[in-house]
């Protein structure tokens, strides 16, 4: 089963670390969605638990956007802060813009698949994280230079990884062997990627991996199920929300530290 977690690490950089905290207390409005969105996930993982299917899904329609408004109002100038004369205040970055894009991708990944059934409703799923991992990957490209691409011997994981899970899913796939390959390289692209923004980010990005990898065992390899009293979609949902929060602290760590708040 692919559920390694490779550790990774953030390269030096000029940039000093801003704790999210700083950044959440000086925009209520963030801190306030930060809020809402661990208690709707907190929500959403009992009702796994519990069998509420009806409950787990129409929560899952609102997770996102709870954590893109997260990212747009932490991105925002800070209460108080005075704005430049000339310039007005700050456009948010692109790497900002980007996961805004990646998160509204994977917002629709998680609603859109209700509006059809069967395959056509799997396809939609796929379809749609397949663009979020693209605008991840997009989002974190310019920082490509401090990820484990440097680092050759860090890359074997996530390598070892991408190959388990096609030669798994390989059997089964069928006419979807070259749609799952490709989702599988995006994917991988995206988490290797992540560890150059920041080491939240990157460990973010590796569990998101872990949470894909368990979708496609799900769909594509008869019988598979995650050992335990726990079904596999509570740990898809667990994997999927931490690795998507702990994407968001890293890249506003990286944004905010870029911006050279205090």
């Amino acid at each position: 089963m692919v559920s390694s977690t490779p550790r990774v690490s953030h390269a030096p950089t000029s940039h000093r670390a801003v704790p999210i905290m700083t950044v959440l207390r000086r925009r209520p409005v963030a801190a306030l969605a930060a809020g809402a969105f661990l208690l709707l996930s907190a929500v959403h993982l009992v009702a796994h638990l519990a069998g509420q299917g009806q409950v787990a899904n129409v929560t899952q329609w609102f997770v996102m956007p709870l954590l893109a408004l997260v990212v747009w109002t932490a991105t925002a100038a800070p209460r108080g802060a005075a704005a430049a004369p000339v310039a007005g205040p700050r456009r948010r970055s692109r790497l900002v813009r980007w996961t805004l894009v990646a998160l509204g991708f994977s917002w629709l990944g998680d609603s859109a698949p209700d509006l059809s059934s069967g395959d056509a409703s799997f396809l939609t799923m796929v379809g749609f994280f397949l663009l979020a991992q693209v605008a991840y990957a997009a989002a974190f490209w310019p920082s490509r230079g401090s990820s484990v691409l440097r680092r050759p011997v860090l890359l074997v994981p996530y390598a070892l990884a991408l190959v388990a899970l096609v030669v798994l899913c390989a059997p089964h796939a069928g006419a979807l062997l070259v749609p799952v390959m490709v989702y599988g390289l995006c994917l991988t692209l995206m988490a290797v990627l992540s560890t150059g923004v920041h080491r939240v980010a990157g460990i973010g990005g590796a569990i998101f991996l872990v949470s894909d990898a368990l979708i496609a065992l799900g769909a594509f390899v008869p019988g598979f199920e995650v050992p335990g009293p726990l079904s596999s979609g509570f740990w898809v949902m667990l994997t999927y929300l931490a690795g998507q929060a702990l994407l968001t602290v890293g890249i506003l760590r990286r944004d905010a530290s870029e911006a050279g708040e205090s």
